[in-house]
C-alpha cells in the first residue's frame, strides 16, 4: 500500500514552472508508479487502483506533451 500512498502524493504535487529536467524526472516517476500500481491491480482487481493509474497517466501525458513541444512549421 506504500505505492498507492506515493502515487496519491505524486498526484497532489504542484506542476507549475518546471524545468526540463524536472519534467523528465516527473515523467519517469509517473511511469514507475503506474507500472507498480499495475502489478497490484493484477492481483486485487480494484477499480480505484485503475482510476488512480488513469489519473497518473493523464499527468504523465501532459508533462510529456510539454517536453516534446510543438513541431516547427516550415
Amino acid at each position: 500500500m506504500e505505492v498507492i500512498n506515493r502515487a496519491l502524493e505524486f498526484e497532489q504535487r504542484k506542476m507549475k514552472s518546471l524545468s526540463t529536467s524536472d519534467r523528465v524526472k516527473i515523467s519517469r516517476e509517473a511511469k514507475r508508479l503506474i507500472l507498480a500500481l499495475n502489478q497490484i491491480y493484477k492481483e486485487k482487481k480494484d477499480d480505484s487502483i485503475m482510476d488512480l493509474m488513469k489519473r497518473l497517466t493523464k499527468i504523465k501525458q501532459k508533462v510529456e506533451k510539454r517536453l516534446k513541444g510543438n513541431p516547427l512549421t516550415v
